[in-house]
């Protein structure tokens, strides 16, 4: 269990991280959000023990979070990889720091190159690499020494889409193997999709946590989905309502109740048209965040 309580961290005259607290108390991916400047790598790095706080208790599994005792994976934002340096070196190098032997720390390479599909790259220069094949050899730094929580900061920067798959395979086999995990990302679909638990940073400040589900259960609907066989604008204007997208008649429509979405979908199924897909949402993720930071 990973706990921070009334946390804070302050650069001189400046606050970047006010009284935070949240709980990881079982496996799965915990969603750190925030505009840059928030808070997030100031909360990463105290985690990590690379900081030290100023107020509150950071504990893992009840113990006071020590660099020397933790047992921690972390994928930065930025590159640290030696660009002229060959990558199973690096790898080899990293694995020793984290205090693995070299046998052992040979058998984990060769197992996470495999996964991730980079065994090909192992004897060349990490400058020889796409961003995005450099992005999976940070990863694997992160998680070549079986760390019991894991922090990734942007993991799918720079993936194509096959490799984001792969990546985001990984991430699910972590969670079943019971690894803990807290993700920081841009990209709030991604966040939608690992994430149950969530926590939004604004000025260093919490300005919104909890259950991703029942934060949604707290807004009102505010749009349709609906794919038809057919035009069926004539419908959508005859109850005032508002096309936000439409192609190849698959309608995005704005709502401001459930009761009206059904009473289109009543008139058009009266009438014949054939109706595939009807699916009243809630609002996103990114339009939560905007609404909470936005200004």
């Amino acid at each position: 269990m990973l706990v921070l309580k009334n946390v804070s961290k302050s650069f001189g005259t400046k606050k970047a991280v006010d009284n935070i607290s949240l709980t990881l108390d079982k496996p799965g991916v915990y969603g750190l959000l925030g505009t840059n400047g928030a808070g997030k790598t100031t909360t990463i790095r105290m985690i990590l023990g690379i900081l030290k706080k100023d107020e509150g208790e950071i504990n893992w599994d009840g113990k006071q979070v020590d660099r020397k005792s933790v047992n921690f994976g972390y994928l930065p934002e930025e590159r640290g990889i030696y660009p002229k340096t060959k990558i199973y070196d690096q790898l080899m190098y990293f694995a020793e720091l984290k205090g693995i032997n070299k046998n052992e720390a040979d058998a984990s390479i060769k197992k996470w190159a495999k996964d991730l599909k980079v065994e090909e790259y192992l004897p060349m220069k990490a400058e020889k690499l796409s961003k995005g094949n450099q992005q999976k050899i940070q990863f694997m730094i992160a998680v070549i020494h079986n760390p019991e929580l894991v922090i990734l900061d942007e993991p799918f920067s720079g993936l194509d889409p096959v490799n984001t798959e792969l990546l985001k395979n990984i991430i699910i086999d972590l969670v079943k193997k019971g690894k803990y995990i807290i993700m920081s990302a841009h990209q709030m679909l991604t966040i939608e999709e690992f994430c149950s638990d969530i926590l939004i940073l604004n000025r260093g400040k919490t300005v919104l946590q909890g259950n991703l589900k029942e934060i949604k259960e707290t807004y009102p609907a505010n749009r349709l989905q609906i794919n038809v066989d057919r035009k069926i604008e004539n419908y959508i204007n005859e109850l005032g309502l508002e096309i936000e997208n439409e192609k190849n008649n698959e309608y995005t429509i704005k709502i401001n109740n459930e009761n009206v979405a059904h009473n289109l979908l009543s008139r058009v199924v009266q009438d014949g048209v054939i109706v595939s897909k009807f699916e009243i949402m809630k609002p996103t993720l990114n339009e939560i965040f905007i609404e909470k930071v936005g200004e």
